[in-house]
C-alpha cells in the first residue's frame, strides 16, 4: 500500500487498514501473474486500483480532511522541491472561485496563493468589480505545490492534484469559476486551445459557468492586455447578475 493511500485512510479514520481481498464490490482484484514459483501482482493494475480508490476517498472528505491530506501529499515529485503545500484561501461558501496555475516563490514561502506582485494585481482586479479576497471569494490553484523555477506544472502533476481541486470545488459550490491563465483554463476545460480562443465566451465545469481570463503574472508583463482582462471581468459580473 502506498503512503498516499495510507494517509487518506488515516485522515478518514479508517485505520487500522485491513488487507484488501478479491471479491469486494466495485473493487476488482489485481490480476495475478505466476512465474518463477512466486505469484506477482500486476503492478499497473494495482496502481490503477489504488488511484481509483484514493480518488473515491477524496470525494468523501470534508474541508479539514482534505486540507490535511493535501498538506501531507507526496503523490508527485513537486512536494520534494517545495517548502510547503498551498491549499487555497478565502470564503468556503464563496460565489466566486478564482483558480490559477500554481504557487510561486512568495506563495511557497507564506503558504497562501497570490501573495506576490501578481497577487496584488489580483486584489486590484477584485476591487475593481467590488470584491475582495476572503469575502465571497475563494482563491486556489491547479496544483498545490510550487513547480521548480516557477515553471508550468506538467500534465501528470496537474492530474495528481485534480481530485483535490475537484473536491474543493464540490465543497465550495461556487456560482462562477474564473480561470486565471492558459494552464488553469486548459486543465479545467480539458482543452489544448489557446487562451485567445477560450476567452470571450462562457464555458462549463461540472455544470458551473466558467470564464477564462489572463493570469495576473502575465498582465504584469503585457500591460496592453489589461483592457481585455477588464472586459472579461465585466462579462463575469454581467453573468453573475443572472445566476
Amino acid at each position: 500500500m502506498n503512503e498516499r493511500r495510507k494517509l487518506i485512510f488515516k485522515t478518514l479514520g479508517l485505520t487500522p487498514v485491513w488487507r484488501l481481498r478479491a471479491g469486494i464490490p466495485d473493487a476488482p482484484a489485481p490480476e495475478v501473474i505466476t512465474g518463477n514459483d512466486s505469484p506477482v501482482a500486476d503492478v499497473s493494475t494495482q496502481a490503477a486500483f489504488s488511484a481509483e480508490y484514493s480518488e473515491a476517498a477524496i470525494r468523501r472528505m470534508n474541508w479539514e480532511q482534505l486540507a490535511e491530506t493535501v498538506k501531507n501529499c507526496t503523490a508527485c515529485p513537486l512536494r520534494k522541491t517545495c517548502t510547503q503545500t498551498v491549499f487555497g484561501v478565502g470564503d468556503k461558501n464563496a460565489d466566486w472561485l478564482y483558480i490559477g496555475e500554481g504557487p510561486g516563490a512568495r506563495e511557497d514561502e507564506l503558504g497562501e496563493p497570490f501573495v506576490g506582485q501578481a497577487g496584488k494585481l489580483l486584489d486590484n482586479m477584485l476591487a475593481a468589480i467590488h470584491l475582495r479576497r476572503g469575502d465571497n471569494v475563494y482563491i486556489t490553484n491547479i496544483v498545490k505545490c510550487r513547480p521548480p523555477n516557477n515553471r508550468n506544472p506538467s500534465d501528470s502533476e496537474a492530474r495528481q492534484c485534480e481530485p483535490y481541486l475537484a473536491r474543493q470545488i464540490a465543497l465550495i459550490k461556487p456560482k462562477l469559476i474564473i480561470a486565471l491563465g492558459k494552464v488553469a483554463a486548459q486543465n479545467l476545460l480539458n482543452s489544448d486551445d489557446s487562451i485567445a480562443s477560450l476567452r470571450g465566451r462562457v464555458h462549463q465545469y461540472s455544470g458551473i459557468p466558467l470564464i477564462v481570463t489572463y493570469h495576473p503574472a502575465y498582465l504584469l508583463r503585457a500591460l496592453h492586455e489589461k483592457a481585455k482582462a477588464w472586459k472579461d471581468l465585466c462579462r463575469a459580473c454581467e453573468l453573475m447578475d443572472t445566476l
